[in-house]
């Protein structure tokens, strides 16, 4: 064990990347990083984080702010619930602890969109605390490394990572630790091809000296993904265009789209003319019906079209939908699918 510990931290002294977030042991500044990353590789996520970081630099600059513009900010990222649960716990923070961040885990786990890997993360690396952070990363590394195979997405595999994970961090440095061993299968034992020629652990790895190493770690479940059919409409009214807030349970919460009809089935363009529109309208042009477009996302797949229709007369929207100057859409925060077919129709956010 010392061995293991001894070589992972030389090489993380060496190779460690230079991250913002890693500048100082400022909660606030490693829980936004934390978020960030759950749905998001490192390069993509910094250019968010600095976004964040200049928008909102303290907690309660983010607690004071309009979730639509919170949202807009993150436009692009994926998975938004996470700004929805940043945003409600920056509140939180702000009204239970006076804008000062909570300095413990059970605290820290109780923050919406906090779990027991990012609580553990955040109180070890701002605070010191000896929890273990067992993420994908880590689970490859003790995976490979003892030759675990129990699966690591079953009760008993989390068990027996979160076991061992505790007791490699006794005695140790908790920030530091738990950083090397993230770096170390971000960048050294990743996922396909790890660079096992020049890895410091490989004398004593169980997977290397097995033949293991493409099949550690080990996992049971199988994600199973809807295909769902979005039929989306242009309403091009001259100098603006009708936009939708979406609301309930579901994808994309609280961003705005166009307007939308949810088919069980994909339509053909003959079925699409024949079926209801969101707007009932008599005077109106279809200027163009486009091509299917396939967005993936982790439990779903979404089949979507943009039925492109021109307004003839002057109409009063129904509610909810609203009204949008043409020049103002980049003002509203909307899905990349969505944004997508925008900058196709010509009217780039």
């Amino acid at each position: 064990m010392d061995n293991f510990h001894t070589n992972i931290y030389n090489w993380y002294n060496i190779n460690k990347r230079d991250l913002p977030w890693r500048k100082d042991r400022n909660p606030y500044k490693i829980w936004l990083s934390e978020i960030i990353l759950q749905q998001t590789r490192v390069e993509q996520g910094r250019n968010y984080f600095y976004r964040f970081v200049e928008n909102y630099p303290t907690v309660n600059d983010l607690a004071n702010a309009h979730e639509d513009e919170v949202l807009k900010l993150w436009q692009g990222l994926g998975y938004y619930s996470r700004a929805r649960n940043l945003h409600a716990s920056a509140k939180i923070i702000a009204s239970q602890y006076n804008g000062t961040f909570p300095n413990n885990y059970k605290s820290i786990l109780a923050l919406k969109g906090v779990g027991p890997y990012t609580a553990a993360a955040i109180s070890s690396i701002a605070f010191n605390l000896p929890y273990p952070a067992v993420d994908g990363n880590i689970y490859r590394v003790l995976s490979r490394y003892y030759g675990i195979v129990t699966p690591i997405d079953s009760s008993a595999g989390k068990k027996e990572f979160q076991q061992l994970a505790e007791e490699l961090i006794q005695g140790q440095d908790p920030g530091m630790h738990n950083q090397a061993l993230m770096e170390f299968g971000a960048l050294q034992c990743v996922p396909k091809s790890p660079k096992c020629e020049n890895c410091p652990l490989v004398d004593s790895c169980f997977a290397f000296k097995k033949g293991l190493v493409s099949q550690l770690p080990v996992k049971e479940k199988k994600t199973k993904q809807r295909h769902r059919y979005f039929y989306y409409y242009l309403y091009d009214l001259g100098d603006s265009i009708l936009l939708d807030k979406r609301s309930g349970n579901d994808i994309w919460q609280n961003l705005y789209q166009l307007p939308l009809i949810e088919h069980e089935k994909a339509l053909s363009d003959s079925e699409l003319l024949k079926a209801d529109h969101p707007v009932k309208l008599s005077q109106v042009n279809i200027k163009t019906i486009s091509g299917q477009k396939k967005h993936v996302l982790s439990h779903q797949i979404i089949h979507a079209k943009l039925i492109y229709l021109e307004v003839q007369a002057n109409f009063n929207n129904p509610l909810p939908l609203i009204r949008v100057n043409k020049k103002d859409i980049s003002k509203f925060a909307v899905s990349r699918l969505v944004e997508q077919f925008l900058h196709e129709a010509g009217l780039g956010l």
